[in-house]
């Protein structure tokens, strides 16, 4: 198997993931089937975990001796939505265009999984004497929703690996950090009267402002900390409210405000730390607002939370995945969070390298360069060398 051979095959491939809507809104079976039929092909069997109705899947399999010291590739099915984006191609066919692929997950991060999906079957013609486990979650895009209950299993049932490769889009070079991620919804419920009556009611979209500019000011103090020699871009936590909705008309009080939030932070902060303060605040308020009308008040709920990843001191991982990619350049960390820090707090030496680049992720036009495509068959070759020895 030659490098160019491997990348032609995985673009192949990546064409027939491309065409597969895997949305996150959307059900992912019907790409678990296809990577389920792709490895019967080769005798091998994946193992389903699904969600709590049953719609949507994570798969894991493996390929070669249950004997421990072999590598995890892992990677979401998902992608973001393309809805009212420019696109200038079909984003669900697989273009080229000159020396790029064009299409919606070519980059992230379906390029990954097809260089994974084309190296199974050299791998398990081949034989090896470490096994390739193949890992793909659903629900990345949306939280990592998904990878956690595949992960439990992953570390219950299988031999422990030497490695996980998580596939973001890195330029087919290693990172070994990324910030943490959680999100949160606060819905406001107020009073509705006629707008020239304030005091027989209480606007819901007042007292969420107040609310978000509490936040607002907690992401300007998160701006001025941070180690701005440190390995993140920006160097310190990030705060940002990213949707808002509230009111039915410019002259009734708003009887409902809702806003969603995100916290990014770097590996040893603690989200609901930090935000105590604000915890406080939405509590007080929901008191006040309950005292004065029945059924008004603050409600504050997590939507996901995905831990940071810190560098693993002399990781195992690290140092595999740069002999295999021939990286010899600086340490690294993403401000972007994956399922990486999920791997690494079940005890797993973790790392993300995959083709493509971040800049083009969930842009329309999202493409991936072929030369990513030709760097990573490289390096699956590499580790398939790893895995024979």
């Amino acid at each position: 198997m030659t490098p160019d051979r491997l990348a032609a095959e995985a673009t192949s491939i990546l064409a027939d993931l491309i065409a597969i809507d895997t949305t996150s809104r959307e059900s992912n079976l019907a790409f678990i089937a296809y990577v389920e039929q792709h490895l019967a092909g080769m005798g091998v069997a994946g193992r389903r975990v699904f969600n709590e109705d049953g719609t949507k899947a994570n798969l894991y399999a493996s390929i070669g001796p249950m004997e421990p010291g072999g590598v995890v590739l892992s990677g979401h099915s998902d992608v973001v939505p393309v809805d009212g984006q420019p696109w200038t191609s079909d984003p669900w066919q697989l273009v080229r265009r000159g020396d790029r692929l064009f299409g919606r997950g070519t980059c992230d991060m379906k390029g990954f999984l097809a260089l994974s999906l084309a190296l199974a079957p050299h791998v398990a013609k081949t034989g090896v004497a470490r096994p390739l486990h193949l890992a793909i979650s659903y629900d990345e895009e949306v939280g990592c929703l998904g990878a956690p209950s595949m992960i439990a299993e992953i570390a219950r049932e299988l031999p422990a690996p030497a490695a996980v490769i998580v596939g973001e889009p890195t330029d087919m070079v290693v990172v070994s950090g990324h910030k943490g991620i959680a999100t949160w919804i606060v819905t406001v419920t107020g009073h509705e009267a006629h707008s020239s009556l304030t005091h027989l009611g209480v606007s819901a979209n007042m007292v969420a402002v107040r609310l978000m500019q509490q936040l607002a000011d907690l992401a300007e103090a998160l701006a001025g900390k941070g180690d701005p020699h440190g390995p993140f871009c920006p160097h310190h936590a990030t705060l940002t409210i990213g949707q808002m909705a509230g009111g039915t008309a410019v002259n009734i009080l708003a009887r409902e405000c809702r806003f969603a939030f995100d916290l990014r932070t770097l590996p040893g902060q603690e989200p609901e730390a930090l935000l105590a303060p604000f915890f406080a605040a939405c509590a007080e308020m929901d008191a006040e607002l309950r005292a004065r009308f029945p059924g008004a008040g603050v409600r504050v709920e997590r939507r996901s939370r995905t831990p940071s990843f810190a560098p693993e001191a002399d990781g195992a991982a690290e140092r595999l995945a740069r002999g295999w990619a021939g990286d010899n350049g600086p340490a690294r960390a993403v401000p972007y969070a994956a399922e990486a820090g999920q791997f690494q707090g079940a005890g797993f030496s973790t790392v993300i390298c995959g083709p493509g680049s971040i800049a083009q992720a969930h842009q329309p036009d999202e493409y991936i360069e072929v030369a990513q495509i030709e760097r990573g068959a490289a390096f699956m070759l590499r580790l398939a060398d790893y895995l024979f020895r």
